[in-house]
């Protein structure tokens, strides 16, 4: 059998466009639709990683964004805003940042193994940040919470 959708986790732009490079040269050998197609994508994303490069990448060829570290792994939820929206709307730091992600158009995979936590992630669908409370939350920073392989040039 053909690949017919590929998943990619933590390529940079330029690795993408080198996927799809090999891509089109594998649909001028065998045909259209016969190189695959990226299908969906995994990213650390969060507003102090916001990756606007990659995710305008994705968003132009409708690849599918999964953000990883979407609760940026507890390291900012003493950060004001993210205090004051909690308080605002009655929520956890943590569910503020999942909204965000949720309104950014990705689907987050927050980690926890706790019980109450999963319910709590999962406890998002009852508010919606505002388009300033997004802008807010646009902070511009470079912050991966670990090792960035985006920014390889292998």
């Amino acid at each position: 059998g053909r690949i017919r959708s590929l998943g990619v986790s933590n390529y940079g732009v330029h690795h993408l466009d080198e996927l799809e490079s090999y891509i089109h040269e594998l649909e001028a050998q065998h045909g259209k639709g016969k190189g695959g197609e990226i299908s969906v994508g995994q990213w650390e994303l969060h507003p102090w990683l916001a990756r606007p490069d990659i995710v305008g990448w994705c968003r132009t060829r409708g690849v599918v964004i999964e953000a990883y570290c979407p609760i940026v792994r507890g390291q900012r939820f003493e950060e004001p805003v993210l205090k004051g929206l909690g308080e605002k709307y009655g929520k956890t730091a943590a569910q503020v940042l999942l909204r965000w992600s949720l309104q950014k158009g990705f689907v987050p995979l927050p980690k926890s193994v706790t019980p109450s936590r999963i319910e709590e992630n999962a406890d998002i669908f009852d508010f919606r940040l505002t388009d300033e409370e997004m802008k807010l939350l646009e902070t511009g920073e470079y912050a991966p919470c670990s090792w960035d392989p985006t920014t390889s040039n292998d």
